[in-house]
């Protein structure tokens, strides 16, 4: 009987070596082996390119680059490296060795191979510690303290509305949590598209006392989804540990705050801003853009004092992406992973899958499912949900299967 087997993760690859008894000291010589990458590095010098080239045949590997690079018509092209795990290893050796910035690009290739293999992450927040390793996602339930949600599910109404009341909330998130829900995201601005910005006022005035009331009674961090430095640092005061920013912590202030305070940070990619940003996005390379955003975003909390340990990438389901980016994000999902940090994905009653479905944002839930399914296959480590009880239990299945 002959097989070809579609399996390419290093514990699968050990076990069916198990299977048919090869040495231990020959499944650690042969995984990487049995481990292939695809490497995209752009802008790299022609010669360089070359070289780049040249090396990688001679490992057995090899690398696309520009026609026009070989012809010498080209000074720069984008490189596709081909080759297996340890092809690399032994390339990084032959790059060290060798000019034109090749010995710096050996740095940056071994650093994003690390990143795209480690599956383990521990967020420190204070008395909470998310422990992010392979095989366990953590799921964020939403609670949008907004009259105005896309996702028809804003609990903030009248001001004498009994769903208003702190203890209507309250009840409300612990059954979130009975649920599954593993972090509580509280949010007092709409971020759907067209949405107008709420003053600072009416924010703090709905989000600030329920967070207040939250960190008495629940045992689950608390995240603040907010762009405005003064109210997540009013949240931060008040109980909350994470700060939730859809624009990517671009304002200085805010990076200020999550740092004087130790805070965990959630880093969004955002095309413009929700009044324009379902206006015609456009993106020469969507996941290039994204990666390049997210990672200059990180180096700027870093600088500003915050501990990178405690940043979290969320490549922005909606936030300026047309449905077909929507779905390339969550089909190369795991292209995110290079860049060492975990990823929280929000794909939870998206206008995507109402206009795959045809349907309205609260009967998206089993379209919902499948992308929250796919996302974790591809390496998200945290899902942003409004159902908390049905992706919990897709998840127990889903995790059950991969991790077998």
């Amino acid at each position: 009987m002959i097989r070809v087997l579609g399996i390419s993760d290093s514990k699968d690859l050990n076990k069916v070596m198990q299977e048919i008894k090869v040495d231990p000291y020959g499944i650690k010589i042969m995984v990487p082996k049995a481990t292939t990458h695809l490497v995209r590095i752009n802008s790299v010098s022609s010669i360089a390119a070359n070289i780049l080239k040249q090396e990688m045949l001679s490992l057995g590997g090899d690398v696309a680059v520009a026609r026009d690079v070989l012809t010498g018509k080209a000074r720069k092209t984008d490189c596709l490296l081909m080759g297996n795990l340890s092809q690399f290893m032994r390339l990084d050796g032959k790059l060290n060795k060798q000019p034109f910035g090749l010995s710096g690009l050996a740095g940056e290739l071994a650093c994003a191979l690390a990143n795209y293999k480690k599956s383990d992450f521990r967020v420190s927040l204070g008395k909470y510690k998310l422990d992010l390793r392979k095989g366990r996602t953590y799921i964020m339930g939403v609670l949008n303290m907004t009259p105005d949600s896309f996702s028809a599910d804003g609990l903030y109404q009248a001001p004498n509305s009994e769903l208003r009341t702190p203890n209507y909330v309250i009840d409300y998130v612990e059954g979130l949590i009975k649920d599954g829900a593993d972090i509580i995201d509280v949010g007092g601005e709409s971020s759907r598209p067209q949405a107008k910005p709420v003053p600072i006022k009416e924010e703090l005035a709905r989000t600030i006392p329920v967070i207040k009331a939250l960190a008495k009674r629940i045992r689950v961090p608390i995240s603040i989804d907010t762009y405005k430095p003064e109210v997540a640092r009013r949240a931060l005061d008040n109980g909350a540990v994470i700060v939730n920013d859809i624009t990517g912590l671009k304002d200085p202030g805010m990076r200020r705050v999550a740092s004087g305070y130790k805070a965990g940070v959630i880093i969004m990619h955002m095309q413009g801003n929700p009044r324009i940003m379902q206006k015609n996005p456009h993106y020469d390379s969507l996941i290039d853009e994204i990666i390049e955003y997210l990672d200059k975003s990180i180096e700027r909390a870093v600088e500003a004092g915050i501990d990178r340990e405690k940043i979290i990438i969320d490549p922005g389901i909606g936030f300026g992406k047309t449905l077909e980016h929507n779905l390339e994000i969550l089909k190369r999902l795991k292209e995110l992973k290079v860049l060492g940090r975990p990823v929280m994905v929000g794909p939870s009653r998206k206008s995507f899958i109402g206009k795959i479905l045809n349907l309205e944002p609260q009967e998206r839930i089993f379209g919902t499912v499948p992308a929250c399914v796919l996302a974790v296959e591809n390496g998200a480590n945290i899902l942003r949900v409004h159902d908390v009880k049905q992706i919990s239990q897709a998840l127990k299945v889903t995790e059950a299967i991969l991790n077998c």
